[in-house]
C-alpha cells in the first residue's frame, strides 16, 4: 500500500506541472533564482498572473520566497528538484520525441536576465 503523504506529494507535483506558465517557471528557476518581475515578463504574463503562479507552487511546496529588502527572489525549494526535472523531461521526449516538436533539449523556455 502506498502511503497517502506520498500521494499527497505526487498529486502537488503533477498540479504544478499541470499549467504550462508554471512548469516554465520551474524549467527557470532550474538555473537559478529569479524574481517575479523578470519570471512575468519572461513567460509573457501580468505580474499579477505570475504572483497567483508563484503561490500556487509555494503551496505545493516546491519553491520558496527569500526577501530581499523590497524585493523577493524565488528559488527552487532544494536543487535536487531541478535534477528531478531534467530527468523527467529527458524521459518523456525519449518516451514520446513528438512531445514538445522533440526539438527541446532541457532549455528553460523562459530567458531570464539577473
Amino acid at each position: 500500500m502506498i502511503a497517502s503523504s506520498s500521494t499527497d506529494a505526487l498529486s502537488r507535483f503533477g498540479h504544478a506541472l499541470s499549467d504550462p506558465t508554471r512548469t516554465t517557471v520551474l524549467l527557470a528557476l532550474r538555473e537559478g533564482p529569479s524574481y517575479p518581475a523578470e519570471l512575468a515578463d519572461g513567460a509573457g504574463v501580468s505580474r499579477q498572473v505570475m504572483s497567483n503562479h508563484l503561490a500556487c507552487l509555494r503551496g505545493c511546496g516546491l519553491v520558496v520566497a527569500v526577501p530581499e529588502g523590497r524585493r523577493t527572489r524565488y528559488e527552487l525549494v532544494d536543487a535536487r528538484l531541478g535534477h528531478a526535472l531534467q530527468d523527467l523531461l529527458t524521459l518523456v521526449l525519449v518516451v514520446d520525441p513528438t512531445c514538445a516538436g522533440g526539438a527541446d533539449t532541457g532549455q528553460a523556455e523562459l530567458q531570464v536576465t539577473r
